[in-house]
């Protein structure tokens, strides 16, 4: 399609984690059969000019040859380059010697490491044990590597003081061995596995005043009671806009969705092995899904008042809030969400 860029982010490997927070929801893990790549790649070539090819969805680089996996992505991209964020591996980090210096080799300079608290409650959250150790055994061999790490924090009401405890530990690595240290708090999305953890979403006057300095866009965070009160007399329906640039979330079954929320079966498009091209394609540009073609069933002021809670205080963004109320529709309308 003239003008138009297509994102595929594959699930090849899968992932080492469980965690608590994913917004893609939890997924088997199995490798994909070789040829999988060029194979997905070539069915969207007919249609879209640029195509860029990321090999992983979840654990970037999870996969004993990333290097050549990497060099593959470039390989079959089309008229466009993957990019590296600041995404990396923390499993690989602490396991091999030889990632660090690849990271360096294609450009990244810092890398985005995930707390949901200390010891006992990140491992959980993660679902291995070991996860801690391995995140601040990564910290430090990403300083050593000349690559400046990148905490992210999310935080509820369950581990609110220990992110005050780890905003400590990354002012001490700062003073000590890392200024450049970045260190950031937010309460996350409220979709995939995430959705689960609404009871104990942090609530607004509960967030300590120690982190408010650090806490992502703290100045446009509400309270629930707030979101509903914004949406109550709301009569539009909800919009999700397919671009020039479009993204897709590529299941290891082949299942096709848009990167909006978590992969399940009312944000399914379809799938690459059991679809005609010529009508998959048609349904992505269109935004033919179960999910998109029940937005305009609903308003905003409806689904806030079947859904939302007017005396929460729980913290969202707005646009937050209105996956979660919009999930909560497809939830109790449609089957298999």
């Amino acid at each position: 399609m003239g003008g138009k860029k297509l994102n595929l982010a594959v699930d090849m490997n899968g992932c080492p984690n469980r965690c608590l927070h994913c917004w893609l929801g939890h997924m088997p893990n199995r490798k994909m059969e070789e040829g999988s790549d060029r194979f997905i790649v070539g069915f969207f070539s007919p249609y879209f000019d640029q195509i860029a090819y990321y090999s992983w969805l979840r654990e970037p680089d999870y996969c004993d040859d990333y290097e050549e996996r990497w060099k593959r992505d470039l390989e079959i991209s089309r008229n466009a380059v993957p990019e590296r964020f600041e995404l990396a591996s923390f499993y690989r980090i602490v396991r091999d010697e030889n990632y660090i210096p690849f990271l360096r080799s294609v450009g990244v300079k810092k890398v985005q490491l995930t707390f949901f608290g200390l010891e006992s409650t990140q491992d959980r959250y993660v679902g291995r044990k070991g996860a801690y150790q391995e995140v601040v055994r990564a910290t430090e061999l990403l300083i050593s590597g000349g690559i400046v790490p990148r905490w992210q924090c999310f935080i509820n009401e369950e581990n609110r003081e220990e992110i005050v405890q780890l905003f400590r530990m990354a002012k001490e690595i700062r003073r000590e061995r890392c200024p450049g240290l970045e260190f950031f708090v937010h309460e996350g999305s409220c979709d995939g596995e995430n959705r689960k953890l609404y009871p104990i979403r942090i609530e607004k006057h509960h967030i300590p005043d120690e982190l408010k300095e650090v806490f992502l866009n703290y100045d446009r965070i509400l309270s629930e009671a707030e979101c509903c009160r914004m949406l109550t007399d709301d009569s539009s329906s909800p919009v999700f806009r397919i671009g020039n640039e479009i993204t897709l979330n590529v299941s290891n079954g082949f299942d096709v969705y848009y990167n909006f929320t978590h992969m399940t079966e009312p944000w399914k498009i379809g799938n690459l092995k059991t679809d005609e091209p010529d009508k998959l394609v048609r349904d992505i540009l269109s935004g033919n899904t179960p999910a998109l073609n029940a937005t305009n069933r609903c308003a905003w002021s409806e689904l806030t008042h079947e859904y939302g809670d007017p005396s929460s205080d729980r913290v969202f963004s707005l646009d937050d809030y209105k996956m979660y109320l919009f999930n909560e529709y497809l939830i109790r309308r449609m089957p298999g969400q």
